[in-house]
């Protein structure tokens, strides 16, 4: 049987909508718009039934685009929108985007706290405040993090056991040099946390060396997030269209599959598609297969 494949982390935007400064210098040839029609073809290809669109700026007007895109786009199964977590009516904001036309969808929130000048910014009351919300709505919280924001994610998670977190990009090590002991260590203690905190294995081909990297350099990466948080707790992204500069959508899920070949079907199988549907509690019934 043909395993059930998600990809639980892609893009769409157009850069002229919204805050894509980070669009220039290297990222220069991913300055166009992307949409539905230009990631289909990849999904038919990879055999990737479904996926999760992921906020990609600070808009509230943006996750209620993606949630109405997502009545209208067949193999969108959730969408990861944004809220401002420090807004005192943050509660008052996650009930009118689940009532808005496509809020069935909403699964999750994310914020670019990477972009935070202060590496603490998840330890803030107001923050505190706002995940706690997140979590009385039943979502997911999406960590975008560097190694330097880890121990302020980790004091969070500690904090906060009702509510389910997973890491994305698997929180961006330095691959191009080989190794990261700082990441490494630094991931190592979420192992503590795995009951309720899940890891993408996405992101990881443009944190390596774009023109140049190979699969063996995931590799132990790769090993050690499953160390970390287990096979059960780890989840398939393919970062699209960020991938295009490192390239494309079949190669990374092509790398995966290697870095993945030691582990039984079952394990390889939860990552690529039955782990998104548990963390993100997603609804594929009215995909087509």
């Amino acid at each position: 049987m043909t395993p059930l494949i998600i990809d639980a982390h892609q893009h769409f935007w157009d850069p002229d909508q919204g805050d894509y400064a980070w669009l220039s210098g290297p990222f220069t040839p991913i300055r166009r718009v992307f949409g539905p029609a230009d990631l289909r073809p990849e999904l038919t290809q990879a055999g990737v039934r479904a996926t999760v669109l992921v906020q990609t700026w600070s808009s509230l007007a943006e996750t209620q685009a993606f949630l109405a895109l997502a009545e209208t786009v067949d193999f969108v199964a959730g969408v990861v929108g944004w809220v401002d977590l420090t807004a005192a009516d943050i509660d008052r904001t996650l009930t009118l985007l689940k009532s808005v036309p496509g809020g069935r969808h909403l699964v999750g929130i994310r914020h670019q706290v990477h972009d935070e000048p202060d590496p603490d910014w998840l330890n803030r009351p107001d923050v505190r405040r706002g995940l706690a919300a997140v979590a009385g709505h039943g979502l997911v919280y999406d960590l975008l993090v560097r190694p330097r924001e880890l121990p302020a994610a980790l004091a969070t998670v500690a904090a906060l056991p009702g509510l389910r977190f997973v890491i994305d990009h698997i929180a961006k090590p330095d691959i191009r040099s080989g190794e990261d002991r700082v990441w490494a260590a630094r991931i190592a203690p979420f192992a503590d946390h795995r009951a309720h905190v899940w890891c993408k294995l996405s992101g990881m081909v443009t944190e390596a060396d774009w023109a140049h990297w190979q699969p063996a350099d995931l590799k132990p990466f790769i090993d050690t997030v499953l160390r970390v948080f287990g096979p059960a707790r780890c989840l398939f992204g393919s970062d699209w269209p960020v991938c295009q500069v490192a390239g494309g959508y079949a190669r990374v899920l092509a790398a995966l599959r290697q870095g993945l070949a030691g582990l039984d079907a079952a394990d390889q199988a939860r990552i690529l598609g039955g782990t998104a549907l548990d963390l993100y509690h997603l609804d594929i019934t009215e995909i087509p297969a």
